[in-house]
C-alpha cells in the first residue's frame, strides 16, 4: 500500500465526526492558549493529559492534543505581532520584524502573512512527512541498542544545550529528570531505589505527575510570583490596505518566497532526532534579512521577517514528528508530552509503531491537513475574537489552571499522596523557573531514562558486558561525536572570550546574569 493510499485512510478516519470535532476543539484551544502570554501548548496537553482516557479513545485525544500543538503556533504569532510577547522561544524571530510592522499600521499584514504562511508550511511539510515516514520507520528498526542509546543522548544533549542560556543549568535540569524516572523498582535487580522508604515511591513517579508540576503548577506559581497579572500593551490592528486576505499584491509577491524556503529549512531540522523550532526560525530570519529583495526593510518592519519565521516554525512540528513516531524520541518539551500522550493509551511509539499502530499514525498525520485549513479559517476571519482572549484576567486564568490541575489528578487517581507530590514537583519547577533552569531538559530526562537505561542494558547483554560496543561499531561513534559535539559548541564563545580576557572565569557556561 503506497504512502498516499495510507494518507487516504487516514483521512477517511478524520473525517468522521467525532474527530473532526477533536481536531477543531484542538485548533481551537491550542490558538487560544497560544494567544495568552504564558500559557503554552506544554501546559494546555499536561492539564489535559489526566482525563486523556476519557477523550473518545487515543486516535481522537491524540489529534486533538496535536491540534493543540500547531494551534499554538498559529496562536503565537498573534501574540508575538500585536504584544512583542513571544509566547514560545520559537516565535522569538516573529516578534522582531512583526511588531515592526503592527506599529506602523501593518498589523493585518503581518497576522496574514503569518497565517497563511504556517499554512503553506504545513502542506509542504505534511506531504514531506507521508513520503519519509515509513521508510524512516523501517530503517529504525535495524537500528542497535547501542547506536538507539547514541542517539537518545543525542537528542539530550542537544535539546539540553540548545535550551536556555546555559549548558550547566541545563544539564542539572536532565540530571534530575532522569534522576525522578529512577524512582521505584529497578526493572532488573527488582530492588527499589530513590524511595527513602516510602512505599508510594515503590511504583515510580508517573510522567503526567512531572508534567503537570513542571508546567501548569510550576508555570503558574512563577507567573503569579513575577506578578505578571495585567495584560501587556496590544498594538492597534490598524486598516487594511486592501489586498487579497489583507495583502497586497506586492505583499503576496515578497511573501511567497519566504514561505518556501522556511518550509524547506524548518521540516528537515525538525526531523532531525536533535531537532526542534528555535534553530530552523532564526536561520530563516538571518537568511531572509541578508538575502532576500526586502533586506534593506529589516529593522524597520519587513515582512519577510515574519513570513520565512513562521513557516519555518510550523513546517518544523511535522518534522518533530519523523523522530517522535519512528524512534520514540522527542526533541521538545511539548512533543515529549505528545510522548506521554501516547503512554497514557498503552501505545509506545518507535520502530514498529507503524506495524502496530497504522491507522492511528495515519490519522494523526492526515490531521495536520484538516486541521491547518481549519486554522486558516479561524485565524483571519476572526482576529478581533482572538484579541479579545487577551482581556482574560491573568489571576482567574491562573487560579483555574491551578484547580484544574488538581482536580484533573485526584479524578484518575484518588490519590491525595499523588496531589502532595504533584504540588511539590510544581514548587521544584517554579524555583527551577525563578533561578532559570530550563524545564525541557528535565521533562525529556523523565521519559527517556528508563528507555535509554533498557537499551544501555539490552547492549551489554548482547556484548556480555563488553563496553566496547559503543565504540566499535561506526555509526554509533559517529552519533556519540554529534552529542559530544551539540554540547560544546555553545560553549565555544564563552571559552575564546576568556582565552582572550574578555569575559570572567565564573560565567562559562552560566549564562549573561549570574
Amino acid at each position: 500500500m503506497s504512502a498516499f493510499a495510507d494518507l487516504w485512510g487516514g483521512l477517511a478516519t478524520v473525517l468522521t465526526p467525532e474527530n473532526l470535532f477533536f481536531a477543531f476543539l484542538g485548533v481551537l484551544l491550542g490558538t487560544a492558549v497560544g494567544i495568552l502570554p504564558g500559557i503554552g501548548p506544554a501546559v494546555t496537553i499536561a492539564l489535559l493529559l489526566p482525563v486523556a482516557t476519557e477523550l473518545g479513545g487515543p486516535t481522537s485525544a491524540l489529534i486533538m492534543f496535536a491540534g493543540i500543538y500547531y494551534g499554538a503556533m498559529y496562536g503565537g504569532s498573534t501574540t508575538s505581532i500585536l504584544l512583542n510577547t513571544p509566547g514560545e522561544s520559537a516565535s522569538v524571530a516573529t516578534a522582531i520584524e512583526g511588531n515592526l510592522m503592527a506599529k506602523n499600521g501593518q498589523a493585518r499584514a503581518a497576522l496574514a502573512t503569518a497565517a497563511i504562511g504556517s499554512f503553506v508550511a504545513a502542506v509542504i511539510s505534511t506531504f514531506l512527512l507521508v513520503l519519509i515516514a515509513k521508510p524512516a520507520a523501517e530503517l529504525a528498526t535495524t537500528v542497535q541498542a547501542s547506536t538507539y542509546v547514541a542517539l537518545m543522548l543525542l537528542a539530550l544533549m542537544t535539546v539540553t544545550a540548545l535550551v536556555g542560556k546555559s549548558v550547566i543549568r541545563g544539564l542539572c535540569s536532565l540530571t534530575l529528570g532522569m534522576a525522578i524516572a529512577m524512582i521505584g523498582i529497578d526493572p532488573q535487580a527488582a530492588s527499589p531505589r530513590l524511595t527513602f522508604g516510602k512505599i508510594d515511591l515503590l511504583g515510580g513517579i508517573d510522567v503526567v505527575l512531572v508534567v503537570i508540576g513542571l508546567f501548569a503548577i510550576g508555570e503558574t506559581l512563577y507567573v503569579l510570583g513575577k506578578g505578571r497579572t495585567k495584560p501587556g500593551h496590544m498594538t492597534p490592528l490598524g486598516v487594511s490596505e486592501g489586498g487579497f486576505l489583507w495583502l497586497t499584491r506586492e505583499q503576496w509577491g515578497r511573501s511567497w518566497g519566504p514561505w518556501l524556503r522556511g518550509a524547506g529549512v524548518g521540516f528537515p531540522f525538525g526531523a532531525l532526532p536533535s531537532g526542534g523550532a528555535e534553530l530552523p526560525t532564526f536561520m530563516s530570519f538571518a537568511y531572509e534579512k541578508n538575502r532576500s529583495k526586502g533586506r534593506k526593510e529589516f529593522g524597520k518592519g519587513a515582512i519577510e521577517g515574519v513570513a520565512g519565521p513562521e513557516a519555518a516554525n510550523n513546517a518544523s512540528f511535522s518534522g518533530v514528528l519523523v523522530p517522535l513516531l519512528t524512534l520514540g524520541l522527542p526533541t521538545s518539551a511539548t512533543a515529549a508530552i505528545m510522548i506521554a500522550a501516547f503512554k497514557q493509551f498503552n501505545i509506545q511509539p518507535g520502530p514498529r509503531l507503524f506495524e502496530t499502530s497504522g491507522d492511528l499514525v495515519w490519522a494523526l498525520i492526515a490531521s495536520l491537513l484538516v486541521g491547518n485549513i481549519m486554522l486558516l479559517v479561524l485565524n483571519l476571519p476572526l482576529i478581533r475574537l482572538w484579541v479579545k482572549v487577551l482581556e482574560i484576567p491573568r489571576p482567574v486564568l491562573y487560579a483555574g489552571i491551578l484547580v484544574f490541575a488538581v482536580l484533573g489528578i485526584y479524578a484518575t487517581t484518588g490519590n491525595r499522596t499523588l496531589i502532595l507530590i504533584a504540588l511539590a514537583i510544581g514548587i521544584l519547577g517554579y524555583a527551577m523557573r525563578q533561578f532559570d533552569f530550563p524545564l525541557a531538559p528535565a521533562i525529556l530526562g523523565v521519559i527517556l531514562a528508563k528507555e535509554m537505561e533498557a537499551q544501555f542494558r539490552r547492549a551489554l547483554t548482547s556484548s556480555q558486558g563488553d563496553l566496547s560496543i559503543f565504540y566499535t561499531r561506526p555509526m554509533t561513534v559517529a552519533i556519540l561525536i554529534l552529542a559530544l559535539l551539540a554540547l560544546v559548541l555553545p560553549l565555544l564563545p564563552q571559552l575564546i572570550a576568556r582565552i582572550r580576557g574578555r569575559a570572567p572565569a565564573e560565567k562559562l557556561g552560566f549564562g549573561e546574569e549570574d
